[in-house]
């Protein structure tokens, strides 16, 4: 009688190790894109009341639940809100506090940009899109009149010193100068944007 042959069977001994180093590959080679937020640094806590601020010195900022924008009660478009925050920031007042100022020096509007406050008060039915464009506007503002000083003053852009400054293969000297550099152009114009609760 003749012998029955066994099916041939598929050696699955290196599958689990198969998979293993499969499993590896995708985790050391797949990238997590991580959302990036606003850059914002919250004030410190304190006990005792603010100073009281002059009326000039504050850019009120108004987006409604209709996403219109309103800036010293008059409503604007947003390509305008960059436009006059400069004109805004970059005033000087008529005190001669700021001498690298180059704006018209109106006795009604900011007296230095180190006491500049831009107000931004949102409403609960403002889109997100809106709200992100006009915070988009005001940064671009501060960058602006940051890149004009940091050419006076070294020769190329803000930007620019902030991207070599984040570099990873800027040498430890390089960046205490860059970082010295920054903030050197950050004190001439401060980001003072404040957040009113919204309504």
């Amino acid at each position: 009688m003749a012998s029955r042959e066994e099916a041939p069977q598929v050696n699955a001994g290196s599958m689990a190790d198969i998979a293993f180093l499969l499993l590896i590959f995708f985790l050391v080679t797949t990238t997590i894109e991580t959302d990036k937020g606003l850059d914002r640094k919250l004030p410190p806590s304190i006990t005792t009341p603010p100073p009281p601020i002059p009326e000039r010195n504050i850019l009120p900022i108004l987006i409604n639940g209709q996403d219109q924008l309103m800036v010293d009660n008059e409503i604007i478009d947003l390509k305008d809100l960059k436009g006059i925050t400069i004109t805004f920031l970059d005033n000087g007042g008529a005190s001669q506090e700021c001498d690298y100022c180059q704006g018209q020096r109106d006795v009604k509007s900011s007296d230095s940009p180190d006491k500049a406050i831009v107000s931004l008060m949102s409403n609960r039915e403002t889109t997100y899109g809106l709200y992100i464009s006009v915070q988009n506007e005001l940064v671009s503002a501060y960058n602006t009149l940051r890149n004009r000083e940091a050419q006076r003053l070294y020769k190329t852009d803000f930007t620019a010193l902030e991207e070599l400054y984040g570099d990873s293969e800027t040498s430890f000297e390089t960046k205490i100068i860059l970082k010295n550099q920054i903030r050197s152009i950050q004190k001439l114009y401060p980001m003072k944007l404040s957040e009113a609760e919204r309504q």
